[in-house]
């Protein structure tokens, strides 16, 4: 049980999807659905929906990173996505979730033009190194 006076309270949020919802963010070949769960959690979670925009150029997505992250969480909405996770290949399609454990090398290889993810992030901070 998490001691309250340790930790600042949650806020309820709630996010709906509009029009406008997407936004340029971290990567120039992906747009971003913020969910409101940075400021509700005081910086602990970040969740966002990642709709990776076409077409896939490997020079511009493939580069191999890591993120600096205590979880990781991914679930795939629509479409697909191929990538590399410490030298495993896997095609995340519609209904996969993956965890990415903490600073896991991977590289993006590919995905749909339809492609949309759910990802779940503690901290909501984090930095991403390019290898």
């Amino acid at each position: 049980m998490t001691d309250q006076n340790t930790q600042q309270a949650q806020k309820f949020t709630c996010s709906h999807l509009e029009e406008n919802s997407f936004e340029a963010g971290l990567r120039a070949y992906a747009e971003y659905r913020d969910l409101g769960m940075v400021e509700a959690t005081h910086g602990m979670v970040r969740a966002h929906v990642i709709k990776l925009v076409p077409p896939f150029v490997p020079e511009e997505v493939s580069k191999r990173h890591t993120h600096d992250v205590q979880f990781q969480f991914l679930y795939c909405l629509k479409g697909w996505m191929k990538g590399e996770y410490d030298g495993e290949e896997v095609i995340m399609r519609e209904g996969s979730s993956w965890l990415q454990p903490p600073n896991i090398k991977h590289t993006v290889l590919g995905y749909s033009d339809d492609c949309e993810l759910l990802e779940i992030i503690m901290p909501a901070d984090f930095d991403t190194e390019e290898l």
